[in-house]
């Protein structure tokens, strides 16, 4: 086996467990997990102002 026969095994092995895929920046994985914290921190934000009756900016002291 030569070298680039073992570097396109490598590779191909990578591609088919998904490591070769950017862990950094703008991909589909972090856009999602940003979008459900979002979510879940708006839902969050709704319960607390029902279950207190204040708004947000009253709670924190701003208003």
């Amino acid at each position: 086996m030569n070298i680039t026969q073992a570097v396109r095994e490598r590779q191909q092995r990578e591609a088919n467990l998904g490591l070769s895929r950017p862990k950094l920046g703008f991909t589909d994985y972090a856009e999602k997990f940003n979008g459900r914290l979002a979510m879940l921190g708006f839902v969050i934000g709704l319960a607390t102002e029902f279950l207190t009756g204040q708004g947000i900016l009253s709670q924190l002291g701003l208003f």
